[in-house]
């Protein structure tokens, strides 16, 4: 199949007996399968399209759908793509990783690097007769004859972005190895963070204003030696300052200016072309394959929009401070005219927040799958992934797989839920208004699910334009719930739909996402609703709940049952739970619940990790921790978590008798 082209896969056949198949791709078409069916509609309406992964069979799913093969590469600047200090090939992306004993110097512009000479004019691409030391050939050379302008001639390489950079090397033609050395030198290194310019001990620069900074690694005032091999710190290097005055006795002269690396680019980035699905489409799972070494990090995101370009761009009218989106002409600005503006007329590009959500926070690499964001059906997508790798070791993405069906279940539906601000731990009554707005061909749905911070206590009522109709909750678990009710499609457009629900809040700012799909088309994506103003009678506009008090209590309703226990095997009263609430931990915080007597000693550890807000329940047998039962007595229970604001403890009696 090409490139880019639809292909029309048929019901999968048994996965036994296929051969061959990637393990990461295997364990997507078992072990994923269930996401699919449970997040995407009928099978003419779901297409899986591929990022990479080029050689690697169809995906096999329990039913027919479209299939569409992107490549990784070429990215193009028209279409917002971009790739930095990266490796690409059909088959996977990561880091460059530079080769030690491979010259950089002739290599620098395939980098997007380039190397500056420092005239009196200020920093400018070298020039061809001082390119003689990059060329390859030991038999010419750049002379210094007494008009290398400056009061000493600098040089820059810069590298396109911070590698680490071993060593460097230098040396006359062989036949003026012993009178055309280079006497007196310094090599400088710099980062190139923006954040630290100002802050390296040497400057250099001249008319023009720009100036670059460097930190001195190495000067030579009576060198001898016509061989210069430099070792270089073991940090990353963005740029490198080479600089020397002329010759107190003589002429000195390079033929060649050799510059090695090792491992991997510190930091790397990928960046999409934009990717039309050619209708707005409901967005559904993700998936993707790649490795994440210890020491390096991979950071997947996706962003989508509705239309095709996720940036504004800004016009100056020399009306004072105004700035305008439009041409002289009147026509919307796009990247490419914006190009062709003069300099003093582009007054910048910003973020297109009206038709194009931000950036999602990354996905969990080592969780290989998750959901695309999306705040309703859209057309546009597009995934980035920035790499952390370590000298010797760097992350790679082989393939993204992402699931949309066209058309969408409803164009958009509406969300919010109330109340918007409750009380920690304690059980509320909330409902979430739902508002759908239906095009003719818009699948519809019968199914609603509602993800919960905690497991929901019970689902009340369900109601259609303020009447309660029948329904039928079809799971209710720790995740949430889903329920059945009577079919919306266009003719209801427009109709409020109320769920009624009972949960606790354990965190600050939780969130309630919610989808809606259709239960007889098990393919097909489960959509995403928006939030907003679904109804004008209730004052929240959002999905996300907040709590009534910040900076209170971290530990919260701890409980003993029963204080007072009987491990004696009997079957009754043989166990003790430990029950306490944790509230707004904002994240993982390390917890430990261990048994004391009263002497202090400690007895049993019974939990020692880390836990997230919401309840939680530990029990104790009456053993410790060599697995021997305890003798009568009172005991302390001690809960202790650290989250970053501060340690809480608290303590609890809890007695033995048999």
């Amino acid at each position: 199949m090409k490139i880019g082209e639809v292909e029309r896969i048929p019901s999968a056949m048994p996965l036994a007996g296929r051969g061959g198949y990637h393990v990461a791709l295997e364990r997507f078409a078992v072990g994923l399968a269930g996401i699919w069916l449970a997040m995407a509609g009928l099978a003419e309406g779901l297409t899986v399209y591929r990022l990479g992964g080029q050689g690697l069979p169809p995906p096999e799913l329990p039913g027919a759908f479209d299939f569409v093969q992107l490549p990784w590469i070429p990215v193009e600047e028209g279409r917002h793509g971009r790739a930095e200090l990266l490796e690409a090939d059909q088959e996977f992306i990561r880091p460059r990783q530079l080769d030690p004993a491979v010259n950089l110097t002739p290599l620098l512009e395939q980098f997007g690097g380039q190397v500056w000479d420092l005239s009196w004019l200020g920093w400018a691409p070298i020039k061809e007769d001082h390119a003689t030391i990059l060329d390859g050939d030991p038999n010419t050379a750049f002379l210094s004859d007494g008009h290398i302008g400056p009061p000493r001639k600098a040089w820059m390489f810069d590298f396109g972005g911070p590698f680490f950079i071993r060593r460097l090397r230098f040396y006359p033609r062989l036949r003026f190895a012993d009178t055309r050395f280079v006497e007196r030198f310094a090599v400088g290194v710099s980062d190139g963070d923006p954040l630290k310019e100002g802050t390296r001990q040497h400057n250099m620069g001249f008319r023009d204003g720009l100036y670059f900074d460097f930190d001195i690694v190495s000067q030579e005032t009576e060198n001898t030696r016509s061989i210069i091999d430099l070792e270089l710190p073991r940090q990353p290097i963005r740029r490198l300052l080479f600089e020397a005055p002329e010759n107190v006795r003589g002429i000195w002269e390079i033929a060649e200016f050799e510059i090695f690396g090792n491992g991997f680019a510190p930091r790397a980035t990928y960046t999409s072309n934009i990717i039309d699905l050619g209708r707005p489409a409901s967005l559904g799972a993700l998936s993707w394959a790649g490795q994440q070494p210890p020491g390096t990090s991979v950071a997947l995101s996706m962003r989508s929009g509705n239309d095709a370009d996720p940036d504004n761009y800004w016009r100056r009218t020399f009306r004072g401070d105004e700035r305008s989106r439009l041409g002289t002409d009147g026509r919307p600005l796009t990247l490419e005219r914006y190009a062709q503006l003069e300099p003093g007329e582009q007054a910048g590009i910003t973020n297109d927040t009206e038709y194009w959500d931000f950036w999602t926070p990354p996905y969990e690499f080592g969780r290989n799958q998750g959901v695309m964001a999306g705040s309703g059906p859209r057309q546009y997508l597009q995934f980035r992934a920035g790499f952390s790798s370590g000298e010797q070791a760097g992350g790679q993405v082989d393939w993204l797989q992402f699931a949309v069906s066209m058309p969408p279940v409803a164009s958009q539906v509406l969300a919010e839920i109330w109340p918007a601000v409750v009380p920690a731990a304690q059980l509320v009554r909330f409902t979430c208004v739902l508002r759908p707005e239906m095009n003719a061909d818009d699948l519809g749905f019968d199914h609603i699910e509602i993800d919960t911070p905690v497991r929901p206590l019970s689902v009340e009522a369900v109601r259609l334009n303020r009447q309660e109709v029948e329904f039928a909750v079809t799971r209710l678990d720790e995740r949430g719930f889903a329920l059945r009710m009577p079919r919306i499609d266009a003719k209801r457009t427009g109709e409020f739909i109320e769920v009624v629900f009972q949960a606790e809040v354990f965190e600050f700012g939780a969130v309630f996402p919610v989808r809606v799909f259709d239960g007889s088309r098990p393919l097909e994506v489960h959509q995403r609703v928006t939030p907003g103003d679904a109804d004008p009678l209730v004052d929240s506009d959002r999905l996300q709940v907040e709590l009534e008090e910040l900076g209170g209590r971290i530990v919260q309703e701890v409980r003993v049952l029963p204080a007072v226990f009987t491990p004696n095997g009997d079957g009754i009263n043989d166990q003790a739970s430990i029950e306490y609430d944790l509230v707004n931990l904002g994240g993982q915080a390390p917890v430990s619940v261990e048994l004391y007597d009263l002497t202090g000693a400690r007895v049993r550890r019974l939990v020692e990790g880390t836990a997230r807000s919401g309840p939680l329940l530990v029990a104790w047998d009456g053993r410790d921790d060599q697995g021997r039962r305890v003798t009568p007595g009172i005991y302390l229970a001690r809960l202790r978590v650290e989250p970053d604001r501060g340690t809480e403890v608290v303590t609890r009696l809890v007695a033995v008798v048999y």
